[in-house]
């Protein structure tokens, strides 16, 4: 059984913990997240039974769609609703407007510091072991891209609330988000919900529940592989030796004509019926690299 699951993740499961449950479920050993979030995020994850494009270069790469809910005038240690909290300020004059007019700084290439809440080691030690010791470190800041922030609707009053859509590239923080654009009003705020709408080609819409997934099992929700990676550049080996040489972890050689993408970024690897192969990226020397063979495993 191979292929990609497009799974609602329920708010209070971890990525690692939908993925106990379905190899339980489906008696399967090979599934992986692509990659663990946040406890908070709920909504659509694609665990990849079988052969599927885990995570060197499926679809997480493809970054992030978020709908995230923003608390004004409470912060909390972790950023987030599952901390304790470390301010109440009330805010009850703070408007939609206002939040309109800062959230620009935060659209394209901008810096983030990690939370201590973080899994970011620092010394070789977890940030969040430190936090849990009472300890605090300096962290440096790291560069992310928030494709589209936009504000859905702001409830007023004491405690406001904002909720937000944000399309976010690999490794940016939401809570990080959420405590920065409270900053920038000059009041406390953390993020108190956040629902994922998106992973690379994978919809909240088209997410299967965990409760369909008992019922009826895999198989009708299963994505093939090549669809799973519909959204990367994609190389086309027609000569049988490349792909025998790909199913035996040796790169292809580039054809003549075919423009790669920036080094780094991952491109499919299909065969002659255009049936996936491999994941694949560029070296800084431009050299291509196997990232993950899916064929004659």
């Amino acid at each position: 059984m191979d292929g990609v699951l497009n799974v609602l993740k329920p708010p209070g499961m971890t990525s690692h913990d939908v993925v106990a449950y379905l190899r339980r479920l489906l008696r399967e050993r090979r599934g992986g997240p692509t990659r663990p979030p946040a406890p908070p995020a709920a909504g659509g994850r694609p665990p990849c039974p079988g052969r599927g494009p885990r995570p060197a270069g499926g679809p997480a790469r493809g970054g992030g769609a978020y709908r995230a809910e923003v608390t004004f005038g409470i912060a909390t240690d972790t950023l987030d609703a599952y901390g304790t909290e470390t301010e109440r300020r009330p805010v009850p004059g703070l408007r939609a407007g206002d939040l309109l007019a800062v959230l620009p700084r935060f659209q394209g290439e901008i810096w983030q510091t990690p939370p201590m809440y973080s899994a970011v080691k620092v010394g070789g030690r977890r940030l969040y072991e430190l936090a849990r010791a009472g300890q605090e470190v300096e962290r440096a800041p790291r560069q992310v891209t928030i494709h589209r922030l936009s504000l859905v609707a702001f409830r007023p009053g004491e405690f406001p609330v904002a909720r937000l859509d944000v399309v976010c590239s690999k490794g940016t923080y939401i809570r990080t988000l959420a405590a920065d654009l409270g900053a920038a009003l000059g009041v406390p705020a953390h993020l108190s919900h956040l629902v994922r709408t998106g992973s690379g080609p994978f919809t909240l819409e088209t997410a299967v529940t965990l409760e369909e997934l008992a019922a009826h099992g895999a198989e009708p929700y299963l994505v093939p592989p090549a669809r799973a990676v519909a959204h990367l550049p994609r190389l086309v080996l027609r000569d049988p030796r490349a792909v025998r040489a790909v199913a035996h972890g040796r790169p292809p050689r580039l054809p003549r004509g075919w423009t790669p993408p920036e080094p780094g970024r991952p491109f499919a690897v299909l065969g002659p019926e255009e049936e996936l192969l491999a994941v694949a990226s560029l070296g800084a020397r431009g050299e291509v690299r196997l990232l993950k063979v899916l064929v004659g495993e």
